[in-house]
């Protein structure tokens, strides 16, 4: 079997797909890709048992179909190395012996049966569909991911949610401290359903939505999920269970509304923050009239920073304490100009919001306070 293909357009194929590659697997067949000819196209799997992505890219000849599999390491780095070119593969299909070709050499290294590779599973029994732009879901994964939490007790927290509605799809994350929420009003369904989306399938759709153009259809079980983008698909496991109640833990009764320019706001933050204490990065925001006081002090180490910026505020005057790099994570992960941050007292919840809302979303942050010895 003999093709050939762009080295550039195999190199950055390779580079997506080596993220769903695990460093030790359990099986040795998952150290490699599967090639798949057809008809014109080269097919590329990668597989860590619990996500399997699939790409696609066009061939620039080719004398007829077949499968192998090839090891990812030594395969992603002679590729990456080669400068824009034709690169042929001849393929022995009885021993898997590849021998691949390019302008001033050759590489010769041996495959594996692609029978033994693990077939793609499509969704078994009911499944639920969605479609939604690949660059608002781009944007929406881009704003949620940092909110996910690490724990072993609450798995269902380890992700995002996914929360089809009859009026909006709510991508949600939450660490317990902080709470990010986006509702897309393009999406709806008149039968709710909802799932769970572990972070590494949320990470590899980073890698392939970045220049796609496209739509992207999320079809879902109580299980597993298919994810169907340009020249692709994801196949990944779910985390079962129930996504606790958020929108119970968002105040709707925050009378106090702060509006200051972000970029300013994140500048003062990374000033502040190397004074704060290690263990618990306290930064203190004390507010009065058109004016925010920032503060921050490490008692161990006897240092303190303090800064005052401009902002848009009638409130009554107050002092409330965050988690500064918290904070900082919210406002970075914000892209208007102005934010607006809503506060009622300082033993509850400040809620930030862009002061202008992407088109047909409605993005919300919420950060826990914390506690004040003054």
């Amino acid at each position: 079997m003999r093709f050939s293909l762009s080295s550039s357009a195999l190199s950055s194929k390779l580079n997506i797909l080596s993220k769903v590659i695990n460093p030790k697997n359990a099986m040795a067949i998952f150290d490699c890709y599967l090639f798949e000819i057809q008809d014109g196209k080269l097919i590329i799997t990668a597989s860590d048992s619990s996500n399997m992505m699939r790409l696609s890219l066009d061939l620039i000849e080719h004398d007829s179909n077949g499968a192998f599999c090839v090891p990812n390491k030594i395969m992603l780095t002679s590729v990456k190395e080669l400068a824009e070119q034709p690169l042929v593969f001849d393929v022995n299909t009885e021993d898997y012996s590849i021998e691949m070709n390019y302008m001033n050499g050759s590489y010769h290294i041996y495959g594996q049966n692609p029978a033994e590779y693990p077939k793609m599973k499509g969704i078994e029994g009911d499944y639920t569909s969605t479609t939604i732009s690949s660059e608002v879901l781009l944007n929406n994964i881009n704003r949620t991911l940092f909110a996910t939490a690490q724990e072993e007790l609450r798995l269902v927290m380890n992700g995002l949610c996914f929360d089809l509605k009859e009026d909006y799809l709510a991508i949600v994350a939450s660490d317990g401290h902080i709470l990010v929420r986006n509702r897309l009003y393009d999406c709806k369904s008149d039968f709710p359903a909802s799932f769970i989306l572990p972070k590494k399938p949320a990470t590899l759709l980073r890698s392939v939505l970045a220049n796609d153009p496209s739509d992207v259809t999320i079809r879902f079980s109580e299980s597993s999920a298919e994810v169907l983008f340009n020249n692709g698909i994801l196949s990944c496991r779910l985390i079962e269970g129930r996504y606790p109640n958020y929108n119970s833990v968002i105040p709707q009764d925050n009378p106090n509304r702060l509006t200051i320019d972000r970029k300013a706001f994140i500048s003062a933050l990374r000033r502040i923050l190397p004074f704060a204490g290690e263990s618990t990065q306290l930064v203190k925001l004390r507010i009065d009239y058109n004016n925010m006081e920032i503060n921050s002090e490490d008692i161990e180490f006897a240092t303190s920073a303090r800064e005052n910026l401009v902002c848009e505020y009638g409130g009554m005057p107050m002092s409330i304490g965050f988690k500064g790099s918290s904070l900082y994570e919210i406002c970075n992960n914000l892209t208007s100009d102005d934010i607006v941050i809503e506060l009622a007292d300082p033993g509850r919840a400040g809620i930030i919001t862009p002061a202008e809302q992407p088109e047909g979303e409605d993005v919300l942050m919420l950060i826990m306070p914390m506690l004040l010895n003054d």
